[in-house]
């Protein structure tokens, strides 16, 4: 009995040592979140990320798609996990959608290709689904159908967000996107466990109404719609995270853009919260020292109005330096990527709302035509590639030692079952003797 006692022993021995060390498992699940965390297959999921939003406008052009190959080559070559890019071309050149409600199927198929391609190489998207400006259609493209069909009362683009026409056109995107059966693999994206979240527009603001209103009403009804529709998929809605007149000294030079940070993120159907980093843009004609600690303050106060307020996880969606400003340097930029990095870094090494941070934005070898002063090209060594790659690996690191806290767990709870039934057994055949 003693000798079955110590080999029993040594088996639990040798399944500890086997799932303390194991890797972290598949990333094939839907990402959820819990409290102020994200949660992929059981465990805290901070991951690191990028930018990329001529993903599908490429691969809609097959003798083009090495280039979204490459680009997701090397970023998983880095330790980037999510990808963010537009779900979304509304007229004009390779269109998705060249007319309401009608849709390119060579597009589409790139788009197909794009969400193929990520979860081949173990990358989760964040789809947008319109542009708040006029790059690839966005809101004026969908005033000016609905001008083009008769109806002249829409005045402005801000009408996007009430027009009842125009919304049925969105939501009816909306559906189209949500509900397309993928070409390649033959999973319906409402049920792709790569795209890890939907987000409403890229950067919605509506000058119109400083107040919130308007953006507050149609995020409302947005989100609803699109949960009716898709319940495996987090929610977004694209906000760069200006305050609204509550709060508005928080912003840069006292932005009101007709959102707001707290109450379009308490909307239940939203599921965590973005900001965007652009302190060379809104602070022009400032010194970058103070571009600088605007920037540190700005990250800071957003983790902690996650962490505190909204009680949800943040992703820092867009950040980054152009190199077209006056006295650039690489370190200018690494300084800006640091002060994003280690602010994320050290809210999730404490469990914290900070989820993930997204640069913007990464390209493949040979685009330079698409180059914004933004552009980074992991390919090319420099010592932002390098920053970007230790901060993946920090995160990976948090998302390992959950993933053994939570192996050692079920360690324990398999011995102490294990050790119950074999104390029962022994009582019986004790009895038996």
């Amino acid at each position: 009995m003693k000798s079955c006692g110590l080999l029993f022993f040594a088996l639990l021995l040798l399944q500890y040592h086997g799932v303390l060390f194991q890797q972290v498992e598949a990333e094939d699940g839907f990402v959820k979140t819990k409290g102020v965390q994200f949660m992929l297959n059981g465990i805290p999921y901070y991951a690191n990320g990028f930018n990329a939003y001529w993903l599908m406008y490429m691969a809609s052009d097959p003798s083009q798609r090495n280039l979204v190959s490459s680009a997701f080559q090397q970023a998983s070559k880095n330790g980037l996990t999510i990808a963010r890019t537009w779900a979304f071309n509304d007229g004009g050149y390779r269109a998705l959608q060249y007319s309401p409600g009608f849709y390119n199927e060579q597009s589409f198929q790139g788009l197909d290709f794009v969400v193929s391609e990520a979860r081949k190489y173990g990358i989760k998207l964040v789809l947008s689904l319109v542009n708040s400006y006029e790059n690839f259609g966005g809101r004026k493209q969908y005033v000016e159908w609905a001008r083009s069909q008769g109806h002249q009362s829409i005045n402005s683009e801000d009408d996007f967000f009430t027009n009842s026409v125009v919304k049925g056109y969105y939501k009816y995107h909306i559906k189209t996107v949500l509900t397309r059966r993928n070409s390649l693999t033959g999973v319906a994206y409402k049920d792709e466990p790569t795209i890890m979240a939907w987000e409403l527009m890229n950067e919605p603001r509506c000058t119109s109404d400083p107040s919130g209103r308007t953006i507050q009403a149609w995020i409302t009804e947005m989100a609803s719609y699109l949960k009716s529709i898709d319940g495996n998929h987090l929610l977004e809605a694209g906000l760069e995270g200006f305050y609204g007149e509550s709060n508005q000294q928080a912003n840069p030079k006292y932005f009101q853009v007709g959102t707001d940070f707290i109450a379009n993120n308490q909307i239940p159907g939203i599921d965590f919260a973005t900001v965007h980093s652009y302190p060379d843009q809104w602070l022009t004609g400032s010194n970058y020292e103070d571009q600088v600690s605007f920037l540190s303050s700005w990250v800071n106060d957003h983790i902690q109005d996650a962490q505190n307020i909204l009680h949800k996880p943040v992703l820092f969606a867009e950040f980054g330096r152009s190199v077209k400003e006056s006295g650039y340097t690489t370190s200018q930029r690494d300084r800006i990527f640091n002060i994003v990095y280690s602010a994320i870094y050290s809210s999730a090494s404490g469990g914290g709302a900070a989820v993930g941070g997204l640069f913007w934005q990464l390209l493949a070898e040979g685009m330079d035509s698409f180059q914004d002063g933004y552009g980074v090209v992991l390919s090319e060594s420099s010592s932002t590639v390098g920053i970007i790659a230790e901060e993946s690996e920090r995160l990976i690191k948090i998302r390992k030692m959950y993933a053994r806290l939570r192996n050692i767990e079920k360690w324990k709870r398999a011995r102490d079952i294990r050790r119950a039934q074999w104390w029962s057994g022994n009582k019986v055949n004790d009895t038996g003797n």
